[in-house]
């Protein structure tokens, strides 16, 4: 049996990595930040068993896209509006910025992918676990997401 710690290391080590995904689902801070908070509550309530380090990481993980995934899918969320864009990804180099934008505009199925496998440094077995995908489905949408962020960007740079 494996013993993470107290509850506060779990959270402090792993919420900049739940957030990060619920924001990706979200793309927006106060439902990321609402979406990392059940996720930990949860987490409290439930202390999951576990084998490992990575077998916590991918259950806090696997939560967060079903936490995200609900509150995308809630009536509360299809009946808003937002007020004005929050998508700031936290860092001022331009590339970066663009990187991040063009990644964010991937439809969500290549965006996760992406995201955990050079964000979370999964590997593809690991992600079609994550995601209960097989992992020939992740290769394909890792391929589709590649393709389709080369031709966005190389778009982008020549428009400049």
């Amino acid at each position: 049996m494996y013993y993470p710690g107290c509850p506060e290391e779990v959270i402090l080590r792993y919420q900049d990595t739940v957030y990060r995904i619920a924001f990706t689902w979200c793309q927006n801070i106060s439902d990321a930040q609402d979406v990392t908070q059940e996720v930990f509550f949860r987490y409290l309530k439930k202390t999951p068993s576990v084998t490992g380090e990575e077998h916590l990481k991918a259950w806090l993980i696997r939560v967060t896209v079903n936490v995200s995934k609900s509150l995308m899918k809630s009536a509360w969320v299809k009946r808003t509006v937002p007020l004005f864009e929050q998508k700031d990804c936290g860092t001022n180099d331009r590339s970066s910025t663009e990187t991040y934008n063009a990644v964010m505009l991937l439809p969500e199925k290549y965006r996760s992918v992406i995201l955990l496998y050079y964000f979370e440094d999964y590997s593809v077995r690991e992600i079609a676990n994550i995601l209960g995908r097989t992992e020939t489905a992740v290769q394909t949408q890792l391929q589709r997401a590649r393709a389709m962020l080369k031709k966005k960007l190389k778009e982008d740079w020549l428009d400049d």
